[in-house]
């Protein structure tokens, strides 16, 4: 039996864009995207494609062609889990806040719901495909809520972790290095693959069992983000030495055995998967009593939370001591180019920091909110809601942003940065003007040329 009808429980960064490219591709195939979120369905269903609720190139345009012909959006989520032959859980997974394995473990609170919602509903055989970063054995038991429903229906459970770029994701869904199925039917593991092979070529479509693919998801993630710790750990070795850090990670990106992606040395790595992913390996680490293996992945994670320390700590220390009453304008808030995404960015922990040592903080950034910049401050608990609406302004314009600043911070390589009028900004500073660049974006020499104080990470 083909699949007719898809239900995806999530309206998030991975729901989103994910069903709109299967739609795209799938055009006999009609696809519900649920959430509880109504005010998140309603900015999907905007006919303003540019409210859409996830900024990624590429993805208005998809779901302008779909969007109510075979892609439809919707809080209905029981009358979808009915009519669907297939269902894709794509709900949040962050990292426990509290319990057993706080800090570290995965929170599957939602996966649970939305299992526990479809045993309820579902009146006729369902593959449930886990779409969310899960934990090993989490098909396990989702699969022992859906057995022990008390009905005769059949669940089949697939693991099918996406690899997806925030900031590309739409190019990644188009032209995927691989797509992952892992399971233990063989009818539900093709049902899947026949949908992918509508655009992606049958060589690029893994089939493992359940465990294979939900580790290779952690794997992956933990893989390059150790590969970014470890290039900021040599850029702090080339500031205190004659070294260029873009010259090193050149050199040995070179190296067919290494390739050249993930080393670009940064103020550190954010967004919602590495980070949590790499906790969620140490947390099952620990469980089978490996600490070795737990203390070399942990290492990854306190790597990143230096470079990020260490970059404001160096502002401070560069402003001869003290921030406290200055004015630090900072570029950018998302935690990379082309998404509006901020989990995780180092612009918050950066920014965070700044505000304990009582500095002022503007910010600008072309796709977050200044609303969702004072949720993210607001979140760490470091300080009142008021404190940080005080501390920091939200500005619309990046000019507005500069104005009268001691130094800027750019913590985001968006590509409008690299295109200001910088003798413009020099004469609107204070002097001397700080740029402390934690992207090495800008043109170290023209920026010293100009009579910028100029600082960048591994030089």
């Amino acid at each position: 039996m083909s699949i007719k009808n898809i239900c995806c429980i999530g309206a998030g960064y991975v729901g989103g864009p994910t069903m709109a490219v299967i739609a795209k591709n799938n055009p006999h195939i009609n696809i519900t995207i649920v959430d509880i979120n109504a005010d998140r369905i309603a900015a999907w269903n905007d006919s303003d494609l540019s409210k859409l609720p996830i900024f990624e190139p590429g993805l208005s345009e998809i779901v302008k062609a779909t969007r109510n012909k075979n892609l439809f959006f919707s809080t209905d989520i029981n009358t979808a889990i009915d009519k669907s032959e297939m269902i894709f859980i794509s709900v949040n997974t962050p990292t426990k806040t509290y319990g057993k394995g706080k800090g570290m473990a995965a929170d599957l609170k939602y996966i649970e719901l939305c299992a526990r919602n479809i045993a309820e509903i579902a009146k006729t055989d369902k593959i449930v495909v886990e779409k969310s970063t899960l934990p090993v054995r989490t098909a396990e038991a989702i699969k022992s809520i859906l057995d022990n429903s008390g009905s005769d229906v059949k669940f089949d459970i697939l693991s099918n972790p996406e690899f997806l770029a925030e900031g590309t994701a739409i190019e990644d869904l188009l032209n995927p290095d691989r797509v992952l199925i892992g399971g233990e039917s063989d009818y539900a593991i093709e049902s899947l693959a026949s949908i992918y092979a509508s655009w992606v070529p049958e060589d690029k479509i893994l089939r493992t069992n359940v465990w294979s693919s939900e580790l290779s998801k952690l794997t992956a993630n933990a893989f390059l983000a150790q590969r970014i710790s470890s290039i900021n750990s040599i850029s702090e070795i080339c500031e205190h030495t004659e070294a260029n850090v873009n010259e090193v990670a050149k050199a040995i990106g070179m190296d067919s055995r290494i390739g050249s992606k993930f080393l670009k040395a940064s103020v550190g790595f954010g967004g919602s998967c590495f980070q949590k992913d790499i906790l969620n390996l140490v947390y099952i680490a620990k469980s089978y009593n490996l600490n070795e293996v737990a203390d070399y992945w942990e290492q990854v994670i306190i790597m990143n939370d230096h470079q990020k320390r260490r970059f404001s700590d160096r502002l401070i220390k560069t402003l001869y001591n003290t921030v406290s009453g200055k004015k630090i304008s900072m570029l950018g808030w998302s935690f990379k180019k082309d998404t509006n995404d901020t989990r995780e960015s180092a612009a918050i922990y950066v920014a965070d920091h700044l505000l304990s040592e009582q500095a002022k903080i503007s910010v600008y950034d072309p796709k977050v909110s200044s609303r969702k910049i004072q949720t993210d401050l607001n979140y760490l608990g470091t300080r009142t809601e008021e404190e940080n609406k005080e501390g920091v302004e939200c500005v619309d314009s990046p000019y507005d942003a500069l104005v009268d600043a001691h130094a800027i911070a750019i913590m985001t390589e968006w590509d409008e940065f690299k295109t200001y009028d910088w003798e413009t900004i020099y004469t609107k500073m204070k002097k001397p003007a700080f740029i402390f660049d934690g992207r090495n974006l800008l043109d170290k020499s023209e920026m010293i040329k100009i009579g910028f104080e100029y600082y960048s990470i591994g030089q």
